[in-house]
């Protein structure tokens, strides 16, 4: 793993004006030995690596030598521990390194870094918000390999706040004043205090000047990480940190100076400006110093104008108002600018400037009173303040009592475009007229007239309905607001000159280049009745922009409110599982499954986990069939750690659904047995393994529907196994995940290229049209459109939906049962068997520990079988789909941001799932066990209850964690194997489930199928039936049983074996 470092380091020097520069590094998770006694990082890229991973991560077009030259040495005070750097908290997650409770001190570290500068002739140019902006968007899409250091993100956050203190013309040209050493002919008892009897430099720069600036300092230093202010270009005596707003002000300056100053301009231009202020600005290479008492006017000049643009209406108690009035049709160059004034604390109260100065004496004190005894003064001074961004505004100040002032029809339009916001921007308030609101402009467009086209209703149906195979009729129509236009009065309104026009009583503003575009599209299409799906209905609509209008019939207006408004949709209201009861939610997700596919649309279930999706499909399998209808097999798709689950939850729910799982050795391979063993059966459960191995097998069969568990599985276009499935052939797709999206926009495609292949378009379409836009340029419009295009096919409730909370109980207990793969389940026969053997000779005591020592071994192997061969051999998943799941649920809960706990009676496989969590989920681990200092055991609890800690993992001993302690931030409890006694589980559950915990608790517990496990878990079940004499506290009841029923407690089933 390497992490992308990188901070702003002004430079050493003694000039006023001070440079800096933006330099990265890159801190990676190999460690190297320095042979020189320089205190030299032992995790930086050396120069050969680093411009390997520019060009070659980063995508760098410049030439290694290019490169080369803008790479050096430089220092970072760092944290440091045994005379080493402490790695940074990205990396810490990828590395067999324990954080130090404390460090000794910070040193400097050397770090070879790259400039981020480009060249443009022969000047240094700053190109860090761009390249921030390129790195951030690179790591959502390269997680495995590099990340962003905390210090850089926080300067990809400031600068892209930054760019809009510059996109917004915030600043302005400046001029700085520097006093050099008094001229000589002075004498100390005669100092003056006049500027021009000093020797001085003047500077021409640029100036921020933006209240949005000023309040985004305090924000951004609150969260600026001490590395930002660490770097150096040598080590200092003493350890150094940049004060962090002096660094965040320089940073910004320098780089406001960069943008503007070198911007590219024209000849004609710079003859414009020459000898200007701006000028100087933009050439401060040129001419800075400047040292003429001619410029020490002008810099005197300058701050009296400063303060002047400076002054805001903040202290003032009223509100300068400026509102455009439109004329008639027939006067369309008399457009007013009446000028009013509006309370701060009553703004719907105005008073127009007309009014005012023909009021008594006696009234316009009233007035006064309200907005302050200083107010005509305060009106013009602030009158004049517009002027001068709004020049026009002087034409109204030709009075003693200004009012307001005319405009024509092009001045108008001026001032709407370009000259209104800039006034709001600067405080002032801007009333336009009604048409040219939000709301109330009328806008050129093609309107869409769609509706549904009537089928012959069926057998059995009285009236025609939207279904399946229900078609969208459609027709173009050319309009302007509400109203419909012809194609004549069209092509008047793009024929006229005027930006501004009057149009059937009313102005609206015209964009003729638009209008003839969709004139032209209007020719082409405009006499088709064309019909279309559902679903390209439902994407043209998302689609259409400000140029379009989609109008339904009321049967199409009904579908489509549904699918956008999920509470629309009325909860089934029978009962379909035979044991337990649905929620509320779950009823509506049954109901929205049914309306889905009767509309012939495909969908992604994406509920929270633990809040049942797999309930949810059973009821709609349950349901389907009691219609009594001929219907073809659902093939369901699941990873293979949740086959089992999956067949033991149908058996639990709805025992009538017949199943057949395709998996494993013994699995029907022929076409025509397969072919017919799938049509005895309702469900067929298979894995995503399984589904590419047997590709053809699984294609030959028509499917009712398939249903692909943990969708995100398929979220890579270019695997095999996607590939494979969706080649298959079933009359409706549905998805299920709790994470549609995981890293990258393209899962979400992937999973709908499932679900409705082309609806978000084509791969590359799709990168092109959302996905860069959205997650690279964060496109608000992009965004809008892709959340129309998914939101009705994707049914998501999490928990902390209030109608979620209200449905749900405090605590949830659910039962994961998962097979045995082939290695567990060779182990666990080679136990059984040696203890068959021996049982036969044992007595006694001898006996009662030959039983208790299997139970042991046997529960070892059930867990892992690393656990059991204390080997040392590799503790993966691939080895026990125990813990794949439990892996794949800690994914999952840890991406919704929620923390969880994970009990287990034997302490090494504590130890080993908590190793495994941290250093290949890389999440924030704790982990308790009997062994933990007092102390060390107060801290872990701390920081795990503290809410501005991450969401962890906190793996507990089941002895050591069981009681005695809370931790309520923990909504999901794991019981990674059965204790026999399940009031010593509860007391471990009741360290989340306790007086403080304000969420709803998920408690799973992993059951074995087809093993001592399994039967154990039903006794467990059934000792509320039995008395406590049969079932013990512990696992010593089990000693008294005969040999033939302890055999056949732990004998293994091998139909529950999967690879």
């Amino acid at each position: 793993m390497q992490v992308i470092h990188g901070t702003w380091i002004p430079d050493q020097t003694t000039e006023f004006i001070q440079s800096g520069s933006f330099y990265l590094w890159i801190e990676t998770s190999v460690a190297k030995q320095s042979r020189t006694r320089q205190q030299i990082h032992p995790r930086h890229l050396s120069q050969e690596e680093l411009v390997s991973f520019l060009v070659q991560n980063l995508g760098f077009k410049e030439t290694p030598l290019q490169l080369k030259e803008r790479i050096s040495t430089k220092c970072f005070a760092l944290p440091t521990v045994n005379n080493q750097p402490i790695p940074s908290p990205e990396l810490i997650k990828y590395l067999e390194f324990e954080f130090p409770e404390s460090y000794e001190d910070f040193q400097y570290w050397n770090v070879i870094c790259y400039e981020t500068v480009v060249s443009v002739k022969g000047k240094k140019l700053i190109n860090i918000v761009k390249l921030l902006k390129d790195i951030h968007f690179l790591a959502l899409y390269n997680a495995n390999e590099f990340q962003i250091g905390s210090d850089l993100l926080f300067w990809y956050h400031y600068t892209q706040a930054f760019r809009q203190i510059i996109f917004k013309d915030q600043y302005i040209p400046a001029l700085k004043y520097r006093a050099l050493a008094e001229l000589k002919n002075k004498t100390r008892n005669h100092k003056s205090k006049d500027l021009s009897s000093k020797q001085f430099e003047i500077y021409a720069v640029w100036e921020i000047i933006s209240e949005q600036y000023e309040a985004n300092i305090p924000k951004y230093l609150e969260y600026m990480p001490l590395l930002c202010t660490a770097g150096s270009h040598h080590p200092e005596q003493q350890i150094e940190f940049f004060d962090k707003e002096t660094l965040l002000r320089h940073f910004s300056e320098s780089l406001l100076q960069n943008l503007v100053t070198d911007t590219i301009s024209t000849t004609a231009f710079d003859k414009q400006i020459a000898d200007s202020l701006i000028y100087y600005c933009l050439n401060q290479d040129k001419f800075n110093p400047l040292k003429t008492e001619s410029f020490l006017l002008q810099y005197q000049q300058w701050l009296a104008w400063k303060n002047r643009i400076q002054h805001t209406q903040s202290n003032l108690p009223f509100h300068l108002c400026f509102q455009l009035h439109s004329p008639t049709a027939q006067d369309v160059d008399n457009w007013q600018i009446q000028f009013l004034v509006s309370s701060k604390q009553d703004p719907s109260l105005k008073l127009g400037l007309a009014d005012y100065w023909l009021m008594n004496q006696k009234t316009k004190a009233s007035i006064h009173k309200q907005y302050g005894q200083d107010f005509e003064t305060n009106l013009l001074l602030n009158l004049g303040y517009a002027a001068r961004m709004y020049p026009k505004l002087w034409q109204g100040l030709e009075t003693e009592c200004p009012v307001g002032m005319q405009l024509t029809l092009d001045e108008a339009f001026g001032f709407l475009k370009e000259s209104a916001w800039v006034l709001e921007d600067s405080g002032f308030k801007i009333i336009v007229p009604a048409w040219y609101t939000p709301a109330g402009r009328r806008r050129a467009k093609i309107r869409l007239k769609a509706s549904t086209k009537k089928l012959t209703p069926t057998k059995g149906e009285t009236r025609s309905y939207f279904g399946l195979n229900s078609l969208v009729e459609y027709q173009y129509e050319l309009a302007i607001g509400d109203a419909t236009v012809t194609a004549k009065e069209w092509e008047q309104l793009v024929n006229t000159k005027a930006p501004l026009v009057h149009f059937r009583g009313q102005w609206m503003e015209l964009d003729r280049d638009k209008m003839q575009q969709l004139l032209q599209f209007w020719d082409s299409h405009g006499s088709e009745q064309p019909q279309m799906t559902l679903l390209e209905f439902m994407q043209r609509t998302a689609e259409a922009g400000d140029d379009w209008e989609i109008e339904h019939d009321q049967a199409l207006s009904q579908v489509m409110s549904k699918l956008q408004d999920k509470s629309q949709l009325e909860p089934i209201s029978q009962q379909l599982l035979q044991q337990g009861t649905l929620r509320e939610y779950q009823k509506r997700g049954v109901a929205w499954l049914q309306y889905l596919e009767k509309l012939g649309l495909n969908g992604c279930l994406a509920d929270d986990m633990g809040l049942g999706k797999s309930v949810q499909v059973i009821a709609r399998l349950v349901q389907e069939k009691q219609t009594f209808k001929p219907l073809l097999p659902t093939l369901l798709i699941a990873p293979t750690s949740v086959v089992g689950n999956w067949q033991k939850e149908i058996a639990k729910f709805a025992p009538d659904l017949k199943t057949l799982v395709h998996h494993g050795s013994t699995r029907l391979q022929n076409g025509v047995d397969f072919s017919a063993a799938c049509q005895e059966h309702d469900v067929v459960i298979s894995s995503f393994t399984l589904v590419r191995k047997d590709e053809k097998l699984l294609s030959s069969v028509k499917w009712q529907r398939i249903v692909v568990d943990e969708a995100q599985n398929i979220k890579n276009p270019k695997a095999a196994q996607t590939k494979a499935i969706l080649k298959l052939s079933a009359q409706h797709r549905l998805a299920l995940t709790s994470t549609p999206v995981e890293n990258r926009l393209l899962d979400l495609w992937s999973i709908f290229n499932f679900l409705n292949p082309g609806y978000l378009g084509k791969e590359a379409q799709f990168r092109k049209s959302f996905e860069i836009p959205i997650q690279k340029d964060n496109d608000k419009i992009k965004s809008t459109t892709l959340k129309k295009l998914v939101e009705p096919l994707i049914l998501r409730r999490v928990k902390t939906d209030q109608s979620i909370i209200s449905d749900l109980p405090d605590k949830v207990e659910q039962k994961l049962y998962t097979n045995l793969t082939k290695e567990q389940a060779s182990l666990y026969e080679v136990v059984v068997k040696d203890v068959e053997e021996q049982l036969q000779k044992a007595q006694g005591i001898q006996r009662k520990g030959l039983i208790l020592s299997t139970l042991m071994k046997l529960k070892q192997i059930c867990n892992h079988p690393g656990q059991f061969l204390q080997d040392g051999s590799e503790f993966i998943p691939e080895r026990s789909h125990k813990l794949s799941r439990l892996v794949e649920m800690v994914d999952e809960a840890m991406s919704e941001g929620e923390s969880l706990l994970i009990f287990s009676q034997f302490t090494e496989i504590c130890q080993q799932i908590e190793k495994y969590l941290k250093h290949h989920l890389h999440c924030n681990t704790y982990y308790l066990h009997g062994g933990t200092t007092r102390e060390r055991r107060e801290q872990m609890i701390t920081e795990f209850q503290d809410p501005q800690t991450e969401p962890s993992v906190f793996v507990l001993s089941l002895k050591a964690g069981g009681v005695g302690i809370t931790l309520t931030k923990a909504n999901h409890v794991f019981h990674f194997d059965r204790w026999w006694n399940p009031a010593v589980e509860d007391q471990a559950t009741d360290r989340a489930f306790r007086i403080g915990q304000k969420k709803n608790v998920f408690v799973h517990k992993f059951v074995a199928i087809g093993t001592l496990e399994e039967r154990i878990d039903q006794m467990i079940e059934d000792k509320k039936k039995l008395s406590s004499l049969v079932v013990g506290s512990d696992e010593s009841w089990l000693t008294e049983l005969d040999n033939d029923a302890f055999k056949q407690l732990i004998a293994l089933n091998k139909t529950t074996i999967l690879e």
